[in-house]
């Protein structure tokens, strides 16, 4: 599995490149499964912002399923529990790219392990596209500011060894000001990115490295 995390979806071209790069083949020719799941945790959330990120029809927006791909379906992890590995995986596995949605991340890495996804990932031959929440769940903490589902626990599945801050400076978000991103970062543990929507982390293998057409920092304070 290859991972790009980003703040705000595939939002330019430079993003795009580095998609298909990791994909080995067009966006026209890849299969997507969109998972809105990561926004029923989160209190701003609801059916009305789930359709549009489905449909891709936030406005001014272009951030996953609108990009041409050769078919988009909806992976729903609060389902799949309910309906078998034997029916799901095949869908899983016959993907190119997942695109997961943001929302609440806490909320997303428990649905990933109750359906069991966590511990398919890593086998997968696929690209996991993460925007915001979709892509902090692949990080072992969020920091406390960022949970709203069971708070008390910003724990998420550490699948990569560093922690990101979404949204650096959007505007009229007083709480993702590179102030605060600096103040988040002293609360972690171990490395850290706070990177804006015009930024992705691209992680292939070993090999960790930032796109970006905007603006991103790098935090190395060393775990205890």
């Amino acid at each position: 599995m290859k991972l790009l995390l980003t703040s705000g979806g595939i939002t330019n071209a430079s993003i795009r490149a580095e998609l298909e790069r990791l994909l080995g083949k067009p966006i026209e020719e890849a299969h997507a499964l969109f998972v809105p799941t990561a926004q029923w945790g989160h209190p701003m959330c609801g059916p009305q912002s789930v359709w549009r990120s489905a449909s891709g029809r936030w406005p001014g927006l272009t951030t996953l399923t609108e990009h041409g791909w050769a078919s988009v379906g909806i992976l729903e992890l609060t389902a799949l529990p309910s309906i078998g590995t034997e029916r799901w995986t095949p869908w899983v596995q016959d993907a190119d790219v997942l695109l997961v949605d943001g929302g609440e991340a806490v909320f997303l890495a428990h649905w990933m392990r109750e359906s069991g996804l966590d511990t398919m990932l890593p086998a997968l031959d696929l690209v996991w596209v993460g925007v915001s929440a979709g892509s902090m769940v692949m990080t072992p903490r969020i920091g406390d500011q960022f949970v709203d589902w069971r708070s008390g626990d910003d724990r998420t599945l550490g699948l990569v060894d560093f922690s990101i801050f979404p949204h650096l400076d959007y505007p009229g978000w007083d709480g993702n000001t590179t102030d605060a991103a600096h103040r988040w970062a002293a609360g972690i543990d171990g490395p850290a990115y706070a990177i804006d929507d015009q930024t992705a982390i691209s992680v292939d293998g070993d090999a960790v490295t930032v796109v970006s057409e905007g603006a991103w920092e790098r935090f190395d304070r060393d775990a205890d």
